[in-house]
């Protein structure tokens, strides 16, 4: 996060923050000229109306669609989790605010999809925090029990959102959600930032607001001084330096002018709050918890006014900054057949009603059904009949426009195709399944037209559903009834009517939709996200290169005047220290901005001075203890030898023309060795070495391989002598078979049987 606000700062016209709120939004859009105002960035119109993004790349300008900027924060995301993974990232699981409407959902879909990830569910920001709640409770009420109720509370940068969430053991229901979209974190930001530009335009005589830079600095001091002043009472002072025209600025508040300062913001809390308590008819006793999460309830007064709404202390037991994104990491792994999680229910609820309009037979009329309430249960599917001759359109719209943030109240309209009346001219009946999926979405999934097909054209078709079914077997119960009660006056019963079997015949459904990108357009964006991704993976190897010789100079050059110094002589000492120098000079120069492969042969050409000289450190390093171990190994080895000739009981067993190859072996090495170390004390530490650290690794290998094997030979196992027994030889018993027989006691003396008794032992054979 530092680094994203020095960025801020120092690129401020390019560095592209706050644009989640613009997906699926029409550049004129009432929200988005609101906001334009505080980007330090540009906003253009695109194309196809959308919201652009102007910003400089590759030393060009490019304009880029609000779903391409969130397709490379994707990117970025990913990449970061593979690196840490260790293994490629396909699947996820995307937060939304839970006001989000179609439109804004379909286009961070369309962003996902740029990217190449599957998003497995587009979810609920109060919900993913419900399911981090939820899953790791271990004392929640059985499904037969009575619910547990838990009101979960996020006031985060932009937005305050409020749940009340059911629970029982491994499930959760969304009772309800209810919002303000535009109070948040940074309206409590802005608050101060005001104070503190009039009060800096007053004292200095400087306007904050006529500067990008000054202004974005202003905005990071104002939320430090706000963290700060969660943790104290006492005035905090606030100071910036150098702030505009070399000019340093100062300033001081405390809490409770703060508080005071953003009174206004702080009775907003309590609607959000009132609307979920009569949407979902609860009672503030019923509220078995409060769970707040967000950094902006960190803010005392804020933290106070929802705990006073409640009657109750809240609790934070969740963490305020990852809630969410825990909650999603959890669904996404439940989803997921990469990983074996505790299966936990999750069921959301719909935000928004939503109902659908048609055109009926009938001239200028129209029908009107809400097809989903508030809060309906999510995902969920339904099954609308209609009875037409010919093809119709459906409109799907939020029922209570004034309650959605979002100009449109449109969701789109749907075509239900290919429709003709039966054969005998009647109206054919048509089953139109529309669903509310798993992304919060809403659309018109299927639709069929049934048909009454012959008796021999009923194979292999679906001739009654299961509501039908059902219906059928009602029907035929209450025939029979009425037949048994009808007995007594022996009247004929009815002909039993023939069934009729039908088929249901798919229709194709033509989607015009308020926002959603074209198909071609989306092709050309996952297009130009590869493109760059390939040219931001050479971009990072150009810069890796560059790097490279940068830390090469740098390092080189406080070892030469360091552990170095010794192992290189005055005059290449002199010659390399000049071209370290122009090294450097030239990376900052006309060496900015060069090809990789030219920072590559940079590189490569001191290393040409420089790979020696660290060579003769390392190996001055490595050999006196490579000489060393050889040197106990020769001892160790002639040792034995030694001890072979002086006829030791431990190595009495080895053959002695194998010893032999061991002192042969011993007494080369050890020449070896003598003409090694003489060769080296006649070269000096800045001269390349006579012997190298390989070449005693491999002079120790060689000894260990000849020498080893000989002095570790075990010594051959010798059998110890075994007792003959007499009795083996006269019958197949064995003594301890004998049982108690009185004729098979033998008498002992000290232990032994006399020797008189050993052959003489009666047996009863039969």
């Amino acid at each position: 996060k530092s680094c994203q606000s020095v960025c801020q700062i120092t690129h401020a016209h390019n560095t592209v923050s706050n644009f989640k709120r613009f997906h699926g939004r029409a550049f004129n859009d009432p929200f988005v000229q609101k906001e334009k105002e505080k980007l330090s960035y540009d906003l253009v119109p695109m194309k196809n109306g959308g919201v652009g993004v102007k910003v400089m790349y590759m030393d060009e300008e490019h304009i880029f669609s609000v779903e391409q900027i969130s397709a490379m924060l994707l990117t970025k995301l990913k990449e970061t989790a593979e690196s840490n993974l260790k293994k490629p990232v396909t699947d996820c699981v995307i937060s939304v605010p839970s006001f989000f409407t179609d439109a804004e959902r379909r286009s961070l879909l369309d962003a996902a999809q740029i990217v190449g990830l599957n998003c497995l569910r587009l979810m609920n920001d109060m919900t993913a925090v419900a399911l981090n709640y939820g899953i790791y409770k271990q004392d929640l009420p059985a499904p037969e029990e009575k619910p547990r109720i838990v009101v979960f509370v996020d006031m985060g940068h932009s937005a305050f959102q409020v749940s009340a969430c059911a629970f029982n053991k491994s499930k959760l229901k969304v009772l309800g959600t209810a919002f303000d979209p535009f109070l948040g974190g940074r309206n409590f930001d802005g608050k101060l930032v005001d104070y503190f530009c009039a009060e800096i335009k007053s004292k200095y005589k400087l306007d904050p607001k006529t500067k990008v830079r000054a202004l974005l600095r202003l905005y990071q001091e104002c939320e430090k001084l706000k963290k700060l002043m969660s943790s104290n009472s006492t005035d905090i002072p606030l100071n910036i330096e150098c702030f505009m025209n070399d000019t340093d600025v100062s300033g001081k508040m405390n809490r409770s002018q703060f508080e005071e300062l953003c009174a206004d913001l702080l009775q907003r809390i309590e609607m959000p709050l009132l609307s979920l308590m009569e949407q979902t008819q609860l009672k503030v006793e019923d509220v078995n918890a409060v769970e707040i999460v967000g950094g902006a309830t960190r803010i005392p007064a804020v933290k106070e006014r929802i705990a006073k709404f409640f009657g109750k202390d809240v609790s934070t037991t969740l963490n305020a900054d990852e809630a969410i994104a825990r909650g999603c990491a959890l669904q996404c792994a439940i989803l997921s057949p990469a990983f074996k999680v505790r299966e936990f229910s999750v069921t959301d609820a719909t935000p928004f009603p939503i109902s659908l309009l048609w055109n009926t037979e009938a001239e200028d009329t129209e029908g009107v059904h809400e097809v989903f309430s508030r809060n309906h249960a999510a995902p969920f599917s339904k099954v609308l009949t209609f009875y037409r001759k010919g093809p119709f359109e459906l409109e799907a719209f939020y029922s209570d426009p004034n309650g959605v943030p979002y100009p449109e109240s449109k969701i789109g309209k749907y075509v239900i195709q290919n429709v003709a009346a039966q054969k005998d001219g009647e109206k054919s009946k048509v089953k139109v399944k529309v669903r509310v999926n798993t992304h919060g979405i809403f659309s018109v999934s299927t639709a069929s037209m049934v048909e009454p097909v012959k008796n021999e054209e009923c194979e292999d078709v679906s001739v009654e559903t299961e509501v039908e079914k059902e219906v059928r077997k009602i029907i035929l119960f209450f025939f029979f009834l009425t037949q048994t009660n009808e007995k007594k006056g022996d009247q004929p019963p009815e002909a039993k009517k023939p069934k009729i079997k039908v088929k249901n015949v798919e229709l194709p459904i033509e989607a015009n939709l308020v926002w959603q990108l074209g198909k071609d357009l989306l092709n050309m964006y996952i297009e130009t996200e590869g493109k760059m991704i390939m040219q931001d993976k050479l971009e990072k190897e150009r810069n890796d290169a560059k790097n490279a010789v940068e830390e090469y100079v740098y390092e080189f050059r406080d070892k030469l005047s360091g552990p170095y110094e010794k192992f290189v002589c005055e005059k290449d000492l002199q010659g390399f220290s000049a071209l370290l120098a122009e090294t450097e000079g030239w990376l900052y120069e006309e060496g900015e901005d060069e090809a990789k492969q030219v920072y590559v042969e940079k590189l490569e050409n001191l290393k040409k001075l420089g790979t020696p000289i660290e060579m003769r450190f390392q190996e001055a390093e490595e050999r006196p203890k490579l000489l060393q171990e050889l040197g106990h190994r020769l001892q160790y080895y002639a040792t034995i030898a030694g001890e072979f000739k002086n006829k030791d009981e431990k190595y009495i067993h080895i053959d002695e023309m194998e010893m032999m190859k061991v002192e042969k072996c011993v007494s080369e090495v050890v020449e070896w060795m003598n003409n090694a170390v003489s060769a080296q004390a006649k070269k000096s530490l800045d001269q390349d070495p006579a012997v190298h650290s390989s070449e005693i690794k491999a002079k120790l290998q060689e000894l260990n391989n000849v020498c080893e094997p000989v002095v570790t030979q075990p010594k051959p196992k010798v059998d110890s002598p075994k007792e003959e027994n007499p009795l083996s030889e006269q019958s197949d018993y064995k003594t301890e078979d004998m049982g108690d027989d009185k004729n098979s006691e033998m008498p002992q003396q000290n232990g032994e049987c006399h020797p008189s008794d050993q052959n003489t032992i009666n047996m009863d054979l039969d």
